[in-house]
């Protein structure tokens, strides 16, 4: 993933008052924590940040904030928004280090598809967690983690011990190992057709055996 640099100008003040002049001006009040340093209130442009704020897996997103001329390599962390209009109205950033270790969500990608046997037969992927909870290394976080459904049929449960996970990531939860999507049956169940081609199928792989243990 790669790193985003944005500029932030430092606070003076801090409180429920500056934030709102800062609002106001059209910007974005925040705050650089972490790393056994102490907090810098900082304040962003907030048409920038918007545009930052929906890009999708912004909480794994890396950044480098530069303040009075020093940067700080951070991960966004919490989000404040307005009930009403979702604008944001105060951001949280973890300072990191090449070092550290960070608990981020990842995204799951679901691949193949049209070549998925369940879903061919109208089954639906029940999708339990569309992102999963990793401990990443800080510099080579993931923008995602693939999922490949071909010839997975209806019934097949994924856990996440069936999913390729980035060289250093490791879940968060290791306590058991937990699902992350379903292919499940349609409603109704399949239809007769359907039923009756798997049924074939079944009887011609039997001919099959029958053939080859009389030959």
């Amino acid at each position: 993933m790669q790193t985003i640099d944005i500029k932030a100008e430092a606070r003076s003040q801090v409180g429920k008052g500056s934030a709102r002049v800062a609002r106001r001006e059209g910007l974005v009040p925040a705050v650089i924590y972490g790393n056994k340093q102490s907090p810098i209130p900082i304040t962003l442009d907030a048409n920038k940040w918007r545009q930052l704020m929906h890009k999708p897996g912004i909480f794994s997103q890396l950044m480098n904030i530069e303040v009075n001329n020093e940067t700080h390599f951070v991960l966004p962390r919490d989000i404040q928004q307005h009930p009403v209009s979702e604008e944001a109205e105060h951001v949280d950033f973890l300072r990191v280090t090449k070092d550290d270790t960070v608990s981020v969500g990842i995204n799951v990608e679901f691949l193949n598809e049209d070549k998925c046997i369940g879903l061919k037969l109208g089954g639906v992927l029940n999708v339990v967690r569309p992102q999963v909870e990793l401990n990443c290394p800080a510099i080579s976080i993931p923008e995602k983690i693939t999922v490949d459904l071909e010839g997975l049929n209806v019934g097949h449960t994924i856990h996440i011990s069936a999913i390729e996970l980035p060289d250093g990531c490791t879940p968060t939860i290791t306590d058991r190992d937990f699902t992350v999507a379903t292919i499940a049956a349609p409603r109704g169940g399949l239809g007769d057709s359907e039923e009756e081609e798997t049924e074939t199928s079944d009887e011609d792989n039997e001919d099959t055996k029958e053939d080859g243990n009389e030959n």
